[in-house]
């Protein structure tokens, strides 16, 4: 089963940012990696306590993001892995960074292999 939390970095930030006492950066990267799983090959359990990915193989800019219920209480990030990227690794883990650098959100999940001539989409939802 796949796992995902937002960080507490994140919740930090966003608990001064409401205080009055910070500001909250946006998302703006996404990456993966595949240390995601433990030795039997499921999702390690995610704990929010994580500051990267265990084993990140790429980092890309967010390509998009929109709020994908009415209420808005959701923002879905968007990334690809492209043609020719990452060929033959397991995809495991993926996480959203802010624009100084920090984990906000991470998640596990079981290994995707990576095609040479296939792009791969990931979207990524950061829940309230």
């Amino acid at each position: 089963m796949a796992t995902g939390m937002i960080t507490e970095t994140e919740r930090r930030k966003i608990c001064k940012a409401h205080a009055g006492d910070g500001t909250l950066p946006k998302i703006a990267k996404i990456a993966w990696g595949d240390g995601g799983v433990d030795d039997a090959g499921q999702p390690k359990a995610v704990t929010g306590k994580e500051v990267g990915l265990y084993n990140e193989l790429l980092k890309k800019d967010v390509e998009s993001h929109y709020y994908p219920n009415e209420e808005e209480t959701t923002c879905r990030y968007a990334g690809t892995i492209e043609i020719g990227e990452l060929t033959g690794k397991n995809i495991s883990e993926m996480g959203l960074f802010d624009e100084e650098g920090d984990l906000a959100a991470y998640k596990t999940f079981l290994p995707k292999g990576k095609d040479a001539d296939v792009p791969m989409e990931f979207n990524m939802d950061e829940v309230f």
